[in-house]
């Protein structure tokens, strides 16, 4: 599998790389890391009063600032693939950040792993605009991860019975080891939860029974260790809980649900708990 990660400089752009290491994939990655120069961010507010003396030599040197910062991060990113082991390239390239990491995402990716937050001093509390762009955008699967790196071997799988839960359980046994070497040889447990808004009728409760078995039938079936969760209230919220209350160490969900009302490109079930999560959330399409 192909995987574009991003970078800028920032703690959480390395943590993007460094998880990458700690995932339990079948078969090694290929791994393109991407930093972007975005110089059209240094136009505002000077656009305005562009005769403001300075501003030019101002603009200058943040360029060359940004030139600089960015073969540091490349010597820094290439080092760090070196370092853990991981195949693959960095790249720097120019233009709008979310716009930039698209156009890079389509270029055959199967996932993009981004930090939750960046650099930027407008980062939206608990998910930056970046990474926030990516999930309800991109073309590919998607890691947002939040925390410096551990092994990954609890996984918390969201499911409702969707096309895009079918999705995330296929993601799981083409591209997860479900006995992964290393020190720990710890195996990989998913924790599949299905969560429902009420239980007024017994069918329900049955129905949400017989989904969480199949759905965990199937990645039993592939050598993985499973826990079967049927919970009752808000889905997102029941999520959030059992992975906390797990300490899992990602949470997978598909892009999209069987809401009624969907937003574009991502579920709103899927949108808060990217939002709200203690781990890392792999969002899948």
């Amino acid at each position: 599998m192909k995987i574009l990660a991003t970078v800028d400089g920032s703690k959480h752009g390395k943590w993007a790389i460094e998880w990458l290491a700690e995932m339990p994939f079948a078969v090694q990655p290929v791994v393109r890391v991407l930093h972007i120069i975005d110089l059209a961010s240094l136009r505002a507010p000077f656009m305005i009063q562009p005769a403001i003396v300075g501003t030019g030599r101002y603009i200058q040197s943040e360029v060359k600032r940004m030139e600089a910062a960015a073969k540091s991060t490349k010597k820094e990113s290439e080092g760090l693939l070196s370092t853990l082991g991981l195949s693959g390239t960095v790249t720097t390239d120019q233009g709008a950040v979310a716009a930039t990491i698209m156009k890079h995402a389509q270029r055959g990716v199967g996932l993009l792993s981004i930090g939750s937050r960046g650099l930027d001093a407008l980062d939206r509390f608990m998910l930056g605009s970046i990474s926030n762009h990516a999930i309800h955008h991109a073309p590919c699967s998607v890691l947002v991860v939040k925390e410096s790196p551990r092994p990954v071997r609890h996984l918390v799988l969201a499911i409702d019975g969707s096309s895009a839960s079918d999705k995330a359980v296929k993601f799981l046994i083409r591209n997860v080891n479900p006995t992964p070497d290393g020190l720990d040889r710890e195996p990989v447990v998913v924790t599949v939860i299905h969560a429902v808004p009420y239980f007024k009728y017994p069918e329900v409760k049955e129905a949400g029974k017989a989904l969480v078995q199949r759905y965990g039938a199937k990645l039993s079936k592939s050598g993985f260790q499973i826990r079967e969760v049927l919970r009752l209230g808000k889905p997102a919220d029941e999520i959030l809980t059992v992975a906390k209350q797990e300490k899992a160490d990602l949470i997978v969900t598909g892009a999209k649900g069987l809401g009624a009302i969907r937003r574009v490109l991502l579920g709103s079930v899927s949108t808060r708990v990217v939002q709200h999560a203690h781990c890392g959330v792999l969002v899948v399409r």
